[in-house]
């Protein structure tokens, strides 16, 4: 797969996770957010199990304990974030809860500077304040008074930073992408269900009502678009796949345009604008090369 195939991929995830961004909070109107994150992740590891399992019948060798332990952190990690974003929305708007989540964009290439030494490419830094400027712009451009669930939504956006820094890491050393993504579904899922019936109420009768969000996250925006997410980042770097998921703002915003008749401002167009142009830096400026100076 080439880099530009491979961002192509990326983008298809930050329209799923678009597209799943409603039916991930109106679940909650049934049943509590550990529950539907255990019950979602549960769906996606069963449905993407099949394919992890093709994918070991064909790998050249088998994976060690530590490449378990990594993808079963990687799962830690998975679970972290979508706990803390699931709780966050229950005390903070939708408004903030977008912009605060794409605070990963900036996270993503500070952090890996910070844990790993690894300098991105010069053009991810401007490219990953464009894509958050853009983020701003669509969730209206103002954010009200922090409450805990905005904490709960920045510390998702720490969890989101080092699950894309961990995955870019290990998904191309390993070749075994799906088999990750498996891993960390099945632990997000077990994590999930875990707390749930630890702390929640458990109202099996209440998952009749959210099964068709349960199903749409668990299958697609879940399943199937973090299992891309894993494929694509074994061909580019974890600050420039930040910056290609941002795209999940844009997505979101036209969905609700085309599904739900939403009319989205000047200033989320601006917005729009801005993410598609740090798209643009993040994928022209690697191929840009200096000319050789011209001999006689």
């Amino acid at each position: 797969m080439t880099r530009i195939q491979a961002n192509l991929v990326l983008l298809t995830v930050g329209a799923l996770w678009g597209m799943g961004f409603v039916a991930q909070s109106t679940a909650m109107e049934a049943i509590g957010p550990f529950f539907f994150v255990g019950l979602r992740f549960s769906v996606a590891a069963l449905s993407m199990l099949p394919f992890a399992l093709r994918e070991t019948s064909r790998a050249e060798q088998a994976l060690s304990v530590a490449n378990w332990r990594v993808f079963a952190f990687i799962g830690v990690l998975l679970f972290g974030g979508m706990a803390a974003q699931q709780t966050g929305l229950m005390t903070t708007t939708v408004t903030n809860s977008g912009f605060l989540t794409g605070l990963y964009v900036v996270m993503v290439p500070l952090l890996a500077v910070t844990l790993f030494r690894q300098s991105p490419h010069p053009a991810v830094w401007p490219a990953a304040l464009l894509a958050l400027a853009g983020i701003w712009f669509l969730s209206g451009g103002e954010i009200g008074a922090l409450t805990v669930g905005d904490w709960l939504t920045v510390l998702c956006a720490v969890f989101w930073a080092l699950q894309l820094i961990f995955i870019a890491r290990h998904a191309s050393r390993t070749g075994r992408p799906v088999t990750l993504a498996v891993v960390q579904f099945a632990v997000c899922g077990v994590l999930g269900l875990a707390v749930a019936f630890s702390f929640e109420t458990v109202d099996w009768s209440a998952v009749r009502h959210a099964a068709p969000e349960i199903l749409f996250t668990g299958i697609f925006s879940g399943g199937i678009a973090f299992t891309l997410q894993a494929v694509g980042q074994r061909y580019t770097t974890a600050p420039q796949a930040a910056i290609f998921l941002a795209s999940e703002a844009v997505f979101a915003a036209l969905f609700g345009i085309w599904l739900l008749g939403e009319r989205l401002p000047a200033s989320g167009f601006l917005g729009c604008a801005l993410i598609l142009a740090a798209i643009l830096i993040v994928e022209l400026a690697p191929t840009i090369r200096r000319k050789k100076p011209v001999t006689t």
